[in-house]
């Protein structure tokens, strides 16, 4: 009975201890690694951090494209320069145009 009583007493001595160590030990691990702890939360600063990244390269793109459309309008464009490049892209000409011949590596743009 003696024994009993020894094993009895030794674990009510150890296991609060022991209960509140693994406790602590879960807490601890959670606060670090956990869903919501500190290296998920890093996780979530290089992902903001990436989206801001790509939000600002996504408006100067859009500031790029706005400009473009603007010069497409009726006042910006030349119609002697949208001609001659024109011409150029097509390689097309007149009847009464001169043609100057340029070498394969000498281009005019």
């Amino acid at each position: 009975m003696k024994v009993g009583v020894i094993i009895r007493r030794g674990l009510q001595a150890i296991l609060p201890p022991l209960i509140f160590l693994l406790l602590t030990g879960y807490f601890i691990w959670n606060a670090l690694r956990g869903e919501h702890g500190i290296q998920a939360y890093q996780e979530q600063l290089t992902l903001r951090q990436q989206a801001e990244t790509a939000l600002k390269n996504a408006h100067q793109e859009q500031d790029i494209w706005r400009r473009r459309v603007a010069e497409l309008s009726e006042q910006s464009l030349d119609r002697d320069i949208l001609d001659e490049r024109s011409r150029a892209m097509l390689n097309t000409s007149q009847s009464d145009e001169i043609i100057v011949p340029y070498g394969d590596h000498d281009h005019l743009y």
